[in-house]
């Protein structure tokens, strides 16, 4: 077995890195050096395996249950059909009303940036989406700017995908300065987690066009364990906090992987030492092939109960679900928040 740390990524550009994720079972199982567990292993073709080093170095080597490993490892049990569980279960189709534009919640809308990621996490509410039907020109790009341009009701633009920061900084650069320049704009909020997967990928460049806009600047980062929350990843947030953008996190409560009290205050302790807001942990969205990482709304409540007993409210995240065409995400006592 190769090491992780001796296959020659750490020397590698994060687009170089990217391009070179893990997207076989075979070889993830020998990297890992989890060949010959018991695995229950089935790819789905339209939602393959794909991971990369700098994520699977903080896989724990020879264990079948790392809460990592569990994340981005293919199961038998997503083919298993679940009543409930649908392909798109926030009905965002339905809310677009401009190619790769959605309009959930008042105030604000989603851009499509992308429509892939640097990691494929099994639980994502988007892994069935027709991103293909919403691949964006840069006449596309136009049709949005116009839309929210006619719009004065809107004042946040939210970049997602996929994951908004597999396109490089030049064409995001180019996006951002369409949009800092619509008066009613002031904020832009980005959903990531690639500083997660690759934090090689919070570079210079990056660096340069988030410090050099004039709308206020919200990251958001998709973390769910702390031991996603390695040094180098650490360090790049640190860059980004230096740069004034300001520092979010939301997490999915799984099961098996971070269903435990312990588990979300050591997370909301290691965040906060990167100047980072713990802010939404949501129920898993009910989306088909994810079923087997779904906890109960009774057994969700009891967790964060546990996990604010001992934790300082500003450490404390929301526990939130999203219900189709609620005006905002709704708590589970049942309150908009």
């Amino acid at each position: 077995m190769i090491p992780l740390s001796d296959t020659g990524w750490q020397d590698q550009s994060w687009q170089e890195i990217l391009a070179n994720s893990v997207t076989t079972v075979a070889e993830l199982t020998k990297l890992l050096g989890i060949e010959g567990l018991p695995l229950d292993v089935e790819v789905d073709p339209a939602f393959p395996l794909f991971a990369p080093h700098p994520y699977l170095a903080r896989i724990e080597t020879h264990n079948a249950h790392d809460p990592l490993l569990l994340q981005i490892l293919p199961a038998s049990l997503e083919s298993a059909e679940q009543p409930g569980f649908t392909v798109d279960p926030l009905e965002e189709q339905s809310a677009t009303f401009v190619s790769g534009l959605i309009r959930k919640y008042q105030g604000r809308v989603l851009i499509l940036a992308a429509g892939a990621c640097a990691i494929n996490c099994r639980f994502c509410f988007r892994r069935h989406f027709p991103y293909d039907q919403h691949t964006l020109s840069r006449d596309g790009w136009q049709d949005i700017v116009a839309c929210i341009s006619r719009d004065d009701s809107l004042n946040e633009v939210i970049l997602s995908g996929g994951d908004p920061l597999v396109v490089n900084d030049q064409r995001l650069a180019w996006v951002v300065r369409q949009l800092e320049v619509i008066p009613h704009l002031r904020r832009l909020r980005i959903h990531t987690r690639l500083p997660i997967a690759i934090p090689q990928r919070v570079c210079d460049s990056l660096l340069q066009w988030l410090a050099g806009t004039s709308l206020k600047t919200i990251l958001v980062i998709h973390c769910n364990h702390p031991q996603e929350l390695d040094d180098p990843v650490l360090e790049s947030l640190q860059r980004l906090r230096q740069a004034g953008v300001t520092l979010l996190n939301q997490s999915v409560l799984l099961k098996n992987i971070n269903d435990d009290a312990d588990v979300l205050v050591a997370l909301s302790e290691r965040l906060f030492e990167a100047d980072v807001h713990p802010y939404y942990l949501h129920l898993l969205d009910r989306v088909r092939g994810a079923a087997h990482f779904y906890l109960s709304e009774t057994q969700a409540i009891e967790i964060h109960q546990q996990a604010a007993s001992r934790l300082p409210g500003y450490l404390l995240p929301r526990l939130v679900r999203e219900v189709p065409g609620a005006r905002a995400k709704m708590p589970v006592d049942g309150f908009m928040i």
